[in-house]
């Protein structure tokens, strides 16, 4: 079945990405602030119960996650 909150982790970082990308409105980039938001406290859940594998691709994502906040008006 695999690690699920490393599962939920990808799967919130995946979602912020591809709003982040859509985001044109306030509303929109709110949307995006709190999907950041979530996927944030989901990599910190995951990285305590995820193998060093799994930890090394969880702070690959947080880097995905720190680009958008840098490259938009995400934070």
């Amino acid at each position: 079945m695999g690690n699920m909150l490393y599962q939920e982790a990808r799967e919130a970082v995946a979602r912020a990405e591809l709003l982040a990308l859509a985001a044109e409105t306030d509303i929109q980039k709110e949307a995006v602030q709190k999907e950041i938001q979530r996927a944030k406290n989901a990599l910190n859940s995951a990285f305590h119960h995820s193998s060093t594998a799994e930890q090394e691709q969880l702070g690959q994502m947080q880097s995905q996650l720190h680009n958008l906040t840098t490259m938009g008006q995400f934070e």
